[in-house]
């Protein structure tokens, strides 16, 4: 899939705005065109957080906690199998024992025996834990036969999750749920995790009230847990508005402190990544795949216990367990690629011919890896992908991952509102969606699928494009812009990194580990200056190439660091030969 690198466009008047309330040109060139258009959207303070009374049925579903903390009742929260179910149960459980409610626990749905969210199963087994109350987070907006069935074994049920609703809600004692019908807090895109911090926040605050709180029982730092909130929001790969950078850059900020949760340091030592230097990307890159490992390939709870522990020994056993995990994920994962990669070319088919929704199935996938590979195909193709696996009871089960302009869980509801039966059950965001329907439909899912897909999309927007942020002038290529930029975040999803591109003279190339080609280059145009740059798992096909001496590069503009020495380093996003 060939990729075109576009510049930013962005009004001189926006920049100009910026850079009247303080900010340079560059990094007022690159706040106006991610939206920005005053300062006041770059603060990082949680004294501009949204308030918690924003949600609604916060007062409904605070009201029941407090009334379960000061009665002490039995409250199990119902998580869920990927990263941000883990920092939310994680939180939930943390905080409840923080504010004294010791007979706190939780459950993690199995993705293989239990499928997703509360369900009556599940509540069969928090009942077995003796359940008086139950909690989802990260989840429970779908759960219309969970909370039924908790309802008629006599337990209340609080939802809070962030996910989008059904025409039908389930019908809970309190849903917290920044989009559902009525909800008016600014935030939609707030993560599982954030959503129920906020609960915890106004569960102290009414506790507090109470009188709750003493000299034998003191009231939590809810600062304490904002390392969890970092970790679970940029690991979801949820759009960081303002509010959710405050949350990410909060939590980095105690990381790099030292006041992280063990489990986390552990993790991030593993990763080789210094706890000291943590950016945003290191939580969804280092962090949470190895955490997300867990839920893939066997019990999350492995993964809510890391981020539990205070005890550094056991924080460590547990990172090295999910460390292997990863490992394990990934060495799946690579089969499936090439799996994958061989059914497509078996099709012959050119990006013309290529379907515009693809969808690839094999009986003997791993169902816990198929959402990366739909996403590591989807970035290959640039086009929304589906990618199925067998599940334990004989249905079919897909993970798709979404291009910009299609609304994945929009597609499958038109596809569901206009086959009724066809899908079994579906839930998820924009950008990534589950569905399961039965075997014997998969054919007919497949064509359904493609033509709701050609019926969103242009033939434009199946053209992967590469924003860039312009052109650097040689005193740019420097460790003081590398380090202004890596602090000018935190950079996610809606809110991207800066990539520049540019011409380069190619003066040494070289590969790494197999597949990392490592280039010394020159900028045109700026003689003697010479820059280390990387574009790791390259086409070893085309790469490296030694009767080239041109490339054009969009890139991020880095710090290596290497035996105590910090250095500037290009790292490539798109290599491509210039004639």
């Amino acid at each position: 899939m060939s990729k075109t690198i576009l510049r930013r466009q962005v009004r001189d008047a926006d920049i100009d705005a910026l850079m009247a309330e303080g900010s340079d040109s560059l990094l007022s060139r690159i706040y106006a065109s991610r939206g920005v258009t005053s300062q006041r959207e770059l603060e990082r303070e949680l004294a501009g957080m949204l308030a918690p009374s924003g949600l609604k049925d916060m007062d409904k579903a605070v009201a029941m906690l407090a009334d379960a903390v000061q009665r002490q009742l039995n409250v199990v929260v119902i998580g869920d199998y990927d990263a941000d179910g883990a920092t939310s149960s994680a939180l939930a459980i943390l905080a409840l024992r923080a504010m004294g409610l010791m007979t706190a626990s939780y459950l993690v749905p199995n993705r293989f025996s239990h499928g997703y969210g509360l369900t009556p199963r599940l509540v069969d087994e928090a009942l077995a834990q003796g359940a008086e109350l139950l909690v989802t987070v990260d989840n429970g907006i779908a759960a219309i036969e969970g909370v039924e069935a908790a309802h008629k074994a006599g337990i209340k049920v609080i939802v809070t999750d962030h996910h989008l609703p059904g025409e039908v809600l389930p019908q809970a004692d309190a849903i917290v749920n920044p989009v559902q019908p009525g909800c008016g807090f600014a935030s939609k895109c707030i993560a599982g995790v954030g959503v129920i911090f906020y609960v915890m926040v106004a569960l102290r605050a009414e506790l507090r009230q109470r009188g709750w709180f003493s000299a034998e029982q003191a009231m939590p730092n809810m600062a304490d847990f904002l390392d969890i909130v970092a970790l679970g929001t940029v690991a979801d790969v949820v759009p960081l508005d303002k509010n959710n950078r405050i949350l990410v850059h909060q939590g980095l900020a105690r990381i790099r402190a030292g006041k992280a949760r063990p489990g986390i340091l552990k993790i991030l030592e593993l990763a080789k990544r210094s706890p000291h230097r943590v950016v945003a990307s290191d939580m969804g890159f280092a962090i949470g795949p190895r955490l997300n490992a867990a839920g893939r390939l066997d019990d999350m709870s492995l993964g809510v216990e890391c981020l539990m522990t205070s005890d550094a020994i056991r924080a460590a056993e547990i990172a090295a367990e999910l460390d292997d995990l990863n490992k394990d994920r990934r060495s799946i994962e690579s089969s499936m690629q090439a799996e994958a990669d061989n059914v497509l070319a078996k099709l012959q088919l050119n990006e013309q011919e290529l379907p515009w929704g693809i969808c690839l199935f094999d009986k003997d996938w791993h169902e816990g890896v198929i959402g990366i590979l739909a996403s590591r195909i989807k970035d290959k193709q640039h086009r929304p992908v589906i990618i199925f696996a067998q599940g334990d009871d004989g249905a079919v089960k897909g993970s798709g991952r979404s291009i910009a302009g299609l609304h994945m869980r929009d597609a499958l509801a038109a596809v569901d509102s206009a086959h009724p039966g066809l899908i079994i059950k579906f839930g998820g965001h924009a950008m990534a969606a589950g569905l399961t329907i039965a075997p014997e439909d998969y054919p007919r899912f497949c064509q359904l699928f493609d033509a709701e897909v050609r019926r969103r999309l242009t033939e434009t927007e199946l053209q992967a494009v590469i924003l860039s942020d312009g052109e650097l002038a040689a005193d740019q290529f420097s460790l003081s812009l590398a380090h202004q930029l890596r602090e000018a975040g935190p950079w996610g999803q809606h809110f991207p990194e800066p990539i520049f591109d540019g011409e380069f003279t190619l003066v040494q190339q070289r590969l790494l580990g197999g597949s990392h080609l490592k280039m010394v280059l020159a900028p045109n145009g700026f003689d003697g200056l010479l820059i280390d740059a990387i574009a790791f798992n390259v086409d070893v096909k085309l790469w490296p190439n030694l009767a080239l001496n041109k490339v054009r590069l969009a890139y991020k503009l880095d710090v290596n660091e290497f035996r105590g020495k910090q250095s500037v380093q290009l790292l490539v996003e798109h290599l491509e030969a210039v004639s």
